[in-house]
């Protein structure tokens, strides 16, 4: 890899199209949602279409299915963690910063007010060096 990767723009690094799970949904429409789209997380958006939080695989088997909760009746906003997010302009290092600050693999990218995809380490594999992308992944698991 290049250093290219690094002077881009959260934008531009993003994957697009990020589908939100509404907050009035159920666990089990989520854990469908992610089931079909072959997602481990989706952004919770409220009724106003605005980022409410997000939600993983794992915060369902574990803060429901765990806990004995009905995946029918528990909603997503229930379980809405971290409302972290990075500007679809601000630069890939202020995007790796805030994701290493939080020790989080996915985050939403906002542009108007609104979510227009998400960055995953996927995303960062395939456009930082080795180097900067081994930092990262030392700094996000190591923390524990």
């Amino acid at each position: 890899m290049t250093t290219e990767g690094v002077n881009k723009t959260a934008g531009q690094v993003m994957h697009e199209g990020a589908e939100c799970v509404g907050e009035h949904e159920s666990l089990r429409r989520a854990a469908e949602m992610m089931r079909d789209m072959s997602v481990g997380a989706l952004p919770i958006c409220g009724d106003d279409d605005r980022l409410k939080g997000i939600i993983t695989d794992r915060d369902i088997v574990i803060k429901c299915v765990a806990e004995g909760k009905d995946l029918d009746q528990t909603t997503a906003s229930e379980l809405a963690r971290g409302l972290v997010w990075v500007d679809a302009k601000a630069n890939v290092e202020e995007a790796l910063a805030k994701m290493e600050e939080h020790q989080i693999k996915r985050m939403p990218v906002i542009d108007n007010h609104r979510i227009v995809g998400m960055i995953t380490e996927a995303d960062l594999a395939k456009e930082l060096p080795d180097s900067k992308l081994a930092e990262f992944v030392h700094r996000v698991y190591a923390r524990g």
